[in-house]
């Protein structure tokens, strides 16, 4: 579950806000890191999402502005994480507990579902209208941009 949770996430909002505040440590978008992302101090949040913030303002041209928008997006796509990973250091552990015995565990599965579902009902307005917030104040040159990277037409963030 919580898999697909990131998943989602990260296509949706890498497509859309083309600023992928969740690569790279905001959502641990590489494999192996994602016990280290459960485990990320506010202080190294708030070192990733500044590195993230100023890589985006580089590529859009970002005034003051829209960067301090852009960082209220990021702490709100970081507290909607939180509040999806909830208790467990452990996503992985917990999806297997699912299938560790005779039969799966339909009831906990179940619980799951209804745990992440609540966390998305509540915290995704927040998340919603700091992403409109964001992309209203850009200008259309900057709005374009967005929607070039979303077309693929752009590589703003390769590794090497």
């Amino acid at each position: 579950m919580t898999h697909f949770f990131h998943r989602h996430f990260k296509r949706t909002l890498i497509g859309v806000l083309g600023a992928t505040l969740l690569v790279g440590g905001l959502t641990a978008c590489g494999h192996r890191q994602h016990d280290y992302a459960a485990s990320m101090s506010a202080e190294q949040y708030a070192q990733r999402r500044d590195k993230m913030v100023d890589k985006v303002a580089s590529k859009l041209d970002l005034t003051e502005d829209q960067k301090k928008r852009l960082v209220t997006l990021g702490d709100k796509l970081y507290a909607q994480r939180t509040a999806l990973i909830g208790q467990t250091k452990d996503p992985r552990a917990e999806m297997k507990a699912l299938v560790a015995g005779a039969k799966f565990d339909a009831a906990r599965a179940q619980a799951l579902v209804t745990e992440k579902t609540t966390v998305l009902q509540t915290k995704s307005p927040e998340v919603i209208a700091a992403l409109a917030d964001f992309y209203d104040s850009l200008n259309p040159a900057q709005q374009q941009k967005v929607r070039d990277f979303m077309e693929g037409r752009g590589r703003w963030f390769h590794r090497g």
